[in-house]
């Protein structure tokens, strides 16, 4: 039984970065579909924040292009593992003013927003894991220190 377990949890661990990846690939997926669909109809999404979006303190054009682009880069380097961590935290800010900005927001999409929220908590507090440039950047790193 000890020896079952001990190969249980070297699968496990050979299978990690396999998950970290899957897990970076999934959200990203969800900020960047939302980013396409917001240049898609440019007029559409001008007056979604202009008369839906209650995004604070940004004049509504500017917290469209803000937002559009925040979902079309920072996806990318999630997905690569580039910067992973400050792209989780960049996103997780994002989705929490997603989330609070619209006001006729449902049950279900409060759920979404908060999976999204703890998928991008394990990248920030575990890292990207071995397939990413930031896995490569540190060993070369750690090679010439």
């Amino acid at each position: 039984m000890h020896k079952l377990i001990l190969t249980l949890i070297k699968a496990l661990n050979a299978l990690s970065p396999i998950f970290d990846l899957a897990i970076r690939l999934w959200v990203a997926n969800v900020f960047f579909r939302s980013g396409l669909v917001k240049i898609q109809s440019w007029d559409s999404t001008l007056a979604l924040f202009a008369y839906e979006y209650n995004v604070p303190l940004l004049a509504p054009e500017l917290a469209a292009w803000l937002a559009t682009g925040v979902e079309l880069l920072f996806p990318v380097l999630l997905v690569v593992g580039l910067g992973a961590r400050l792209s989780a935290v960049v996103l997780f800010a994002f989705n929490i003013v997603a989330a609070t900005s619209y006001p006729d927001i449902s049950a279900a999409g409060i759920k979404d927003h908060m999976l999204w929220g703890f998928i991008l908590a394990v990248v920030l507090f575990h890292g990207p894991g071995k397939f990413a440039v930031d896995h490569l950047l540190r060993r070369q790193y750690q090679r010439y220190k």
